[in-house]
């Protein structure tokens, strides 16, 4: 077995895994008869009393699963995975699978087995940086096996009854909740959108192979786009309904702009539409006031050295940093950590921001009450309910569109839809229809995009199809043609 050099390279184990492939479940019982002489006996041939709601066998089809998931993206990638009896909770909402503490031996087995590199946990102190769960991997024995597997990616599914409306505490841990009409009409839109974003071919044209490498020096991993069907979730925090409420999921969500907008929606190139200032103009609404021109724009106020693009940017992050913390030293220790090492914005001082944040309440003094005021948590329970509103209106008509928290990424034709129905949401929600802006590629925020600049660009992006995009976009047409996503729940 290999050592795990680097245990935070990881991600937390994924118990929706599944798949019901036929090579999948030879896998698995190849896995599970060589090597059950690792396992605890009551794990082998079950114990006495009440059966466990999720067979041992099908336990491990889900580990080696994602496992295996994991292998494809990165060999060097972990998977988090709690090795206390009590993190496993069989009926939680959202362990659709019904995984136990059982899965524990399973992967002691396999650690035992030579199956697995595995990095135990650490605890150091009660929310420390330090904690964290115990890493495992294939090992290169496994990668062998999983190299002459007989099933591909693409026969790895999803379990039905994943849970897409998650509560969590102050501690970011899911917790359970009672459903009411209200999360029951949230979760069913969530799905009639997860239903239209599976169906729809979301992909990035120029790209031969459909991954998107992390930059260089980042500590992003790289991103797969023919990976799970895309699966968003709206997560509230704090305990609280009241508390965030956006939307995440998708792997748009987590590239920069300049790839999202190569993005094409059913073979069409896309716009993408966001609100300006979004925080900024809420805030303003609340308090009953119109903001004029660009919030984040102090000029003629310079800062020697950087150059006026830098310092809008950076002030606007500084803004909504300053948004969402309780005091002034975690909110700039948090727009230092934000950065990576050789940026200029690491290195700037607490008295350099001082001067960053005057210069932004000498433009806008209502909001000097909300900086350090732990309202961005609030603002994002406002801006999660206009998305839904945009969400239902689209997914009722059958248009996929892609939320980025403040944006909207749709297809070229219907820009001017996006943005009647971008008014409408935020009036329905704040009372005022909130700005506009089309965001395009080298152009300023606030820019005014003419038809004919959106012309050219909509123009300039028809010609990018590649061969490995056209291969993928038969393989998706082919894939509903025969009845949708692979992989079904299981029955216990």
């Amino acid at each position: 077995m290999d050592e795990i050099e680097d245990p935070w390279h990881s991600r937390p184990i994924d118990v929706h895994r599944w798949s019901d492939h036929p090579e999948v479940v030879q896998f698995v019982d190849r896995v599970w008869d060589e090597n059950n002489g690792y396992l605890p006996k009551d794990v082998v041939v079950g114990k006495s009393g009440p059966k466990p709601k999720m067979a041992f066998r099908k336990q491990l089809r889900v580990l080696i699963l994602d496992l295996y998931v994991a292998w494809l993206d990165d060999p060097e990638l972990s998977i988090g995975v709690p090795m206390s009896v009590n993190a496993w909770k069989t009926n939680s909402r959202y362990n659709a699978l019904h995984l136990s503490k059982n899965l524990i031996p399973i992967i002691n087995a396999l650690d035992e087995a030579g199956l697995i590199d595995l990095a135990k946990g650490s605890y150091t102190a009660p929310g420390s940086k330090g904690n964290r769960n115990t890493r495992v991997r294939a090992s290169i024995k496994m990668q062998g096996w999983f190299a002459k597997a007989k099933f591909e990616r693409e026969d790895i599914g999803r379990a039905e009854g994943e849970e897409v409306i998650v509560l969590k505490d102050d501690k970011n841990s899911q917790i359970e909740y009672t459903d009411t009409p209200e999360t029951n009409r949230m979760r069913d839109e969530v799905l009639a959108y997860n239903e239209l974003i599976a169906a729809s071919f979301i992909d990035i044209p120029s790209l031969q192979d459909p991954v998107i490498e992390p930059e260089e020096n980042s500590d992003s991993r790289m991103i797969r786009l023919d990976g799970d069907p895309p699966r968003t979730r709206r997560i509230f925090s704090r305990s609280a309904w009241q508390f965030n409420g956006r939307f995440y999921g998708g792997w748009w969500q987590r590239i920069n702009s300049d790839w999202r907008s190569q993005i094409f929606i059913n073979d069409a190139p896309t716009i993408e539409v966001d609100f300006q200032g979004l925080h900024i103009n809420l805030i303003y609404a609340e308090l009953g006031e119109e903001i004029v021109g660009d919030p984040y724009d102090i000029s003629p106020i310079e800062f020697p050295g950087f150059p006026p693009i830098l310092v809008r940017n950076m002030i606007k992050r500084l803004v909504l940093t300053a948004m969402n913390a309780k005091d002034k030293s975690s909110s700039y220790r948090a727009f230092r950590d934000g950065f990576s090492a050789n940026h200029v914005g690491k290195q700037l001082t607490n008295e350099e921001l001082d001067k960053f944040l005057e210069a932004f309440l000498t433009r806008n003094p209502k909001l000097e009450d909300h900086m350090f005021s732990d309202k961005g948590i609030q603002l994002m329970r406002v801006d999660g309910e206009i998305t839904a509103h945009i969400h239902r209106h689209f997914t009722e008509r059958g248009i996929p569109v892609l939320s980025v928290h403040d944006s909207y990424i749709i297809d070229c034709t219907r820009v001017a839809e996006m943005r009647a129905a971008m008014a409408k949401a935020s009036e329905e929600v704040v009372g005022r229809p909130l700005a506009t802006s089309i965001k395009l590629q080298d152009m300023p925020e606030y820019s005014e995009v003419t038809d004919g600049i959106l012309k050219a660009h909509i123009q300039n992006r028809k010609d990018v199809r590649c061969q490995g995009y056209l291969d993928r976009m038969l393989e998706h047409e082919a894939k509903l043609g025969k009845g949708g996503q692979p992989g079904q729940s299981p029955t216990p």
